[in-house]
């Protein structure tokens, strides 16, 4: 069958043919791939960097996509067993990991909203625990998972979404999505410091979604640092998802005391039934037209070509 195989870290990977899967038990499927997404967790893994990079090779890239059963039936796909990877023709899933699709949803849609999506449900409803009324802000709201975090921070209720990002073109568009606000990041240190105490105002922010660390998030930490002595008003939770610019900060220990600041990671996968309440919430809402999120097709022949483009605020979606 016709595969993205990864022969080396240092290399990307390769379209050629792999062997076919075959169902270890009945608790089991091989899944014919309709639509897989490319993700920057999936380039991650497949450069050796990532916690969940394969220990032996070759293997067939890509976590999760879009299939169907030998009967028909549609799903949505994670974690399928290695070598096999989602970016191929066939792959092999254990049935649990398989959610069956609506039907008003077509293929490379589920294949791009589900893992952003689904992510960024998970960190605004379960670790940030957004609150109706409250204020939100997202650091890296130009990308992927940023674009529709804005979304879903809406439909939870947050009464203002406060976007920050580097692409001027995709900030400018991020108010058709629920955006209240836009603050461009690439900007001297102390502009964004006050860009960000600006957009806080006087009530701040209850809520930071960061994608980004790095000096994006050391300016904001400035920001948001107290220079006198006052009442705590409300608690500010911030959950740090991605480091795109950078993976380390300098914190100053006066922003932990001044602000009522409690900093937290995604940690990791949730239990199975809040799992899959997300799945279900995110598939809904995107049939419904209430997520959007902007894809670009490309066949499985162009992996190669695909696999170090920017997909500027789209995803790339392999069709085999």
């Amino acid at each position: 069958m016709n595969a993205a195989v990864l022969h080396a870290f240092e290399k990307d990977p390769q379209f050629e043919q792999f062997p076919e899967p075959t169902a270890a038990d009945d608790n089991e499927a091989i899944v014919q791939v309709l639509a897989a997404a490319l993700k920057p967790v999936d380039r991650q893994i497949a450069s050796g960097s990532h916690y969940a990079s394969p220990r032996k090779l070759p293997v067939v890239c890509g976590i999760d996509g879009v299939g169907c059963f030998e009967d028909g039936t549609r799903v949505y796909f994670g974690g399928p067993r290695p070598p096999y990877g989602a970016m191929a023709q066939r792959t092999v899933v254990s049935r649990q990991r398989c959610f069956p699709l609506p039907q008003e949803i077509d293929n490379v849609t589920a294949a791009a909203v589900m893992n952003p999506g689904v992510s960024a449900w998970l960190t605004l409803a379960q670790r940030a625990k957004l609150v109706r009324g409250e204020t939100v802000l997202i650091l890296g709201a130009t990308g992927v998972t940023g674009k529709l975090a804005v979304q879903i921070a809406k439909l939870l209720g947050a009464a203002r979404v406060v976007a920050a990002g580097r692409n001027q073109q995709v900030l400018n568009t991020l108010q058709e999505f629920g955006a209240d606000a836009i603050i461009r990041i690439d900007r001297p240190g102390q502009d964004l410091k006050d860009a960000f105490a600006s957009q806080a105002g006087e009530s701040g922010f209850d809520v930071i979604i960061d994608y980004l660390w790095g000096a994006p998030i050391e300016a904001l930490l400035a920001a948001i640092t107290r220079k006198e002595f006052a009442a705590v008003k409300s608690e500010i939770r911030l959950v740090q998802v991605g480091e795109s610019a950078g993976a380390a900060i300098s914190l100053l220990a006066a922003v932990l005391r001044s602000a009522p600041l409690t900093v937290m990671g995604t940690a990791g996968i949730p239990s199975p039934d809040v799992l899959m309440d997300a799945c279900q919430q995110v598939l809904i809402r995107a049939a419904r037209g209430e997520l959007r999120i902007d894809v670009e097709r490309v066949p499985l022949d162009q992996v190669e070509s695909a696999w170090q483009r920017d997909g500027h605020g789209r995803r790339i979606v392999l069709i085999p």
